[in-house]
């Protein structure tokens, strides 16, 4: 837009500067973004290159097209070449003319002296801020741009590539330290504080990056459906994200073999299909593909209780299963020799046809010879994250013409790489397992089964891992302070709450089995912590503020407030209790996110991330608004959006003997 005064359409001179301030950026907050101007960057460097990188990476760009400003048509250029979508045009005036932009929707605003019309001000706001809402959720309907829509086997940049282009500003900067907390997160396995950093991206195509890896975590712990969530948000914004289609495809087909309701194979299949018809070549989907009919294949013929000559028969009369499954690995691996894995079980599964004496579609040279390439792959590779795969490939590879010494010599080497977890264990266990049960040379699978049967003794199982059975989250309110007007929680009404919560709690079964997560405020967090003690429930407490700062904003204020400090340094120093300060493990809020409202978040996501068919929410609440954002009331809201699970102690109720008039 233009900046400063200028000559508006009908001559008279224009503050746009005050069209900004009155109109632009108070719509953008309406419609629930963050507003920036270019003149608002202040760090030193090349504003060019500024703009050029604000251009490309910004969720929506807004151009006020009143006059004919050449830098400001100039920029809607540059937008419409760099991104196909987000871009809402407005003026003042008289409407533009240009050709390229003729029959583009803009919206016309009131102008009246120097600036914005009072007597539309209010309506051009509401107005611009539904078309951002618009623009936004119809993000992938249409290419606004008309170089994409005209061109459109063109292709987005990589915002990612782009980012070292001239100075690092201070967006790439908060990015850095963003995406350090993140990848914190990610190592520390700690699932809850890695979603609520994943919606803090600065812009969305940060986020979609972080919510695509959300959604690998959860699906490594074994949280498909909520993993589905966070990877459907990542591919809103980038449909072509490659490793969240992969991850998608993963958690349909594990939840197609768990018998999920409304999932199977069949659709897991289908969206590998999908992404293959526009990423034909892609050897990750692939083999996915491959993995899919290879489950398909087992589930077939594998039945509890069927003798092992049942499961050799049924596994023959499913050779079709069987060869469709060896034609998408052995594609896979045409399309990238260097994919090992997909070459490994192509070789596998051909093995196992020949062994059950049926057709695998292919030669028995051609299955020597990919073999030997296999093992040039693996033999060859060099990444340090995949040592264990290429030395476990290796170890497969005798079990298919190896002597049992040979076998165990191999998995010793591979088991014994830096790292290795139990996942990858007994994954490779299950695929040893999977030959056991078709006897295919038993003398080398039972040597392979007896190396990782020996490691596994060795290492503590994931389930032995202390879990929780249940994870009771609260959220209630504090005690009333000396000065709020109408009671909400009198003091008095301390024992009723009590005792309520115990129920509450009584009625779940709660105990030493069970976690419970909840902040510390004086009144509902303090009991609700206090009584999941008493039966002992083990407690971990997230603080949005350090103790100090919190003690004063949410402990002191009420009526008795040194009594109740005592209460929450002593609940603290509780064995079973452990404390998270959200400044420390998350870093400082973002500006535009009230700190309360973070912690509710942080503790909803911590608590769905250990099981979101664990979670029991109690709520102590009047079913009112609060006084204030982040309150039970908003707890209440994200938790019936995500679970729906809520056990309401409703305080108009119980608070009535010693507030009668509530």
């Amino acid at each position: 837009m233009p900046f400063g005064r200028k000559p508006g359409p009908d001559g008279h001179e224009v503050d746009y500067n005050r069209v900004y301030d009155e109109l632009i950026a108070p719509a953008i907050e309406a419609a629930g973004l963050d507003a920036f101007r270019a003149d608002q960057e202040l760090a030193a460097g090349s504003i060019v290159t500024d703009m050029f990188q604000e251009l490309l990476i910004a969720d929506l760009v807004v151009a006020d097209l009143s006059i004919a400003n050449p830098n400001v048509w100039y920029e809607v250029g540059v937008r419409h070449a760099l991104r196909s979508r987000g871009v809402v045009l407005l003026f003042g005036g008289k409407a533009p003319s240009a050709f390229d932009l003729y029959t583009d929707r803009k919206l016309r605003y009131g102008l009246a002296g120097d600036g914005p019309d009072p007597a539309t001000l209010q309506q051009d706001i509401d107005a611009l801020a539904a078309m951002i809402k618009a623009t936004m959720a119809s993000w992938h309907e249409r290419r606004i741009s008309p170089v994409y829509h005209h061109l459109p086997n063109l292709r987005e940049p990589d915002w990612k590539t782009l980012r070292r282009v001239g100075p690092v500003r201070a967006i790439w900067e908060a990015h850095d330290r963003w995406e350090g907390r993140l990848q914190l997160a990610r190592e520390s396995s700690r699932i809850g504080d890695l979603l609520v950093l994943a919606d803090e991206g600065p812009v969305a195509a940060f986020r979609a990056e972080a919510w695509v890896r959300a959604g690998a975590a959860l699906r490594q712990c074994g949280q498909f459906l909520l993993a589905l969530d966070y990877l459907a948000k990542g591919l809103a914004i980038e449909p072509g994200h490659l490793k969240g289609l992969h991850e998608t495809g993963i958690c349909l087909q594990r939840l197609g073999m768990k018998g999920a309701p409304g999932h199977s194979l069949a659709r897991a299949r289908q969206h590998y299909e999908a992404v293959l018809r526009d990423h034909p070549r892609d050897v990750e989907t692939w083999a996915l593909l491959g993995r899919v009919d290879k489950d398909a294949w087992v589930a077939a013929w594998r039945r509890e209780g069927s003798a092992a000559a049942t499961k050799r028969a049924d596994a023959a009369d499913e050779d079709a299963l069987l060869r469709a499954a060896i034609r998408s690995y052995e594609r896979a691996y045409r399309s990238n020799p260097g994919h090992y894995f997909s070459g490994i079980n192509a070789v596998t599964l051909m093995h196992l046809a020949a062994h059950l004496g049926v057709d695998s579609g292919s030669s028995e040279h051609a299955r020597e010879t990919m073999a030997c390439a296999v093992r040039f792959a693996a033999e060859n590779e060099t990444d340090p994250e995949q040592r264990y795969w290429a030395a476990v490939t290796l170890g497969d590879l005798e079990v298919l013409g190896g002597t049992p010494q040979a076998v165990q010599h191999a998995y010793r080497e591979a088991v014994a790489v830096p790292g290795v977890t139990w996942f990858e264990l007994c994954s490779s266990r299950d695929q040893l397992l999977l030959l056991s049960e078709l006897g295919l040379r038993p003398d080398a699978v039972a040597a392979g089964l007896a190396v990782f049967d020996r490691k596994l003794q060795r290492l503590q199982r994931p389930e032995d891992a202390w879990q929780p059975r249940q994870v009771l989250l609260f959220s209630g309110h504090m005690i009333d302070s000396p000065t709020r007007g109408k009671p909400r929680f009198p003091a008095a009404a301390e024992p009723l709450a009590a005792k309520a919560i115990g129920e509450a709690l009584d009625a779940l079964g709660a105990d030493g089995r069970d976690l419970a997560l909840c902040q510390a405020a004086a009144g509902g967090d303090l009991l609700f912590l206090e009584a999941c003690q008493r039966r002992g429930v083990r407690c971990q407490v997230l603080l949005p503020f350090a103790e100090p700062e919190f003690v004063e904003r949410s402990v002191l204020p009420v009526v008795d407030g040194a009594r109740w400090r005592d209460r929450f340094y002593a609940a603290l120093g509780n064995d079973g209790t452990t404390l998270r300060v959200m400044p420390v493990e998350l870093g400082p809020a973002p500006e535009s996110v009230d700190p309360f409202e973070r912690c509710n978040l942080w503790l909803l996501y911590s608590a769905l991330a250990l099981g979101v068919q664990k979670v029991n929410f109690i709520a102590l609440w009047n079913g009112a608004r609060g006084d204030g954002p982040g309150g039970t009331s908003h707890m209440v809201d994200e938790v019936k959006r995500l679970t729906g699970r809520v056990i309401l102690l409703d305080t108009r109720e119980l608070f009535r003997p010693v507030n009668p008039a509530d």
